[in-house]
């Protein structure tokens, strides 16, 4: 398997195509980082849950259960990758993207860790826009 230039935008990929194919999971190599992204995925009621398997200190995978609406609509409309490893878009904490009424989420990567938009915007950090999910 040929190494990842950028696995966020693997990770946010396989979720967006797992949707409109409507699987009940995908999995995922694991990361610290797309932990984080699940985390906040699943705190803002985008997924269901996610367990990781863990081979090692730094392999492993992530299976990401995913959420649909009793009509077996997909909860995640869209999953939007922002800040490529070709363009990284960094942002301050008044311009953080609110879009879709507040009903999209916008995540970024802080000094303080991967946070939502709105968590960054209280604290009033910027940081780099990782992806945008409605």
């Amino acid at each position: 398997m040929a190494a990842l230039s950028d696995p966020i935008a693997d990770f946010l990929t396989r979720i967006r195509n797992a949707t409109r194919a409507q699987h009940r999971y995908v999995d995922v190599p694991w990361s610290m980082m797309k932990q984080n992204i699940a985390e906040i995925l699943k705190a803002h009621g985008f997924i269901d849950s996610f367990l990781v398997k863990q081979d090692d200190k730094k392999r492993g995978t992530m299976r990401v259960f995913l959420k649909y609406t009793d009509g077996r609509q997909a909860v995640i409309q869209g999953i939007k990758r922002v800040s490529k490893p070709g363009l990284r878009r960094y942002v301050g904490h008044k311009d953080i993207p609110h879009f879709y009424g507040g009903l999209g989420l916008s995540i970024l990567s802080t000094s303080n860790g991967v946070m939502a938009g709105f968590d960054a915007m209280t604290k009033k950090v910027g940081g780099e826009l990782l992806c945008l999910v409605w």
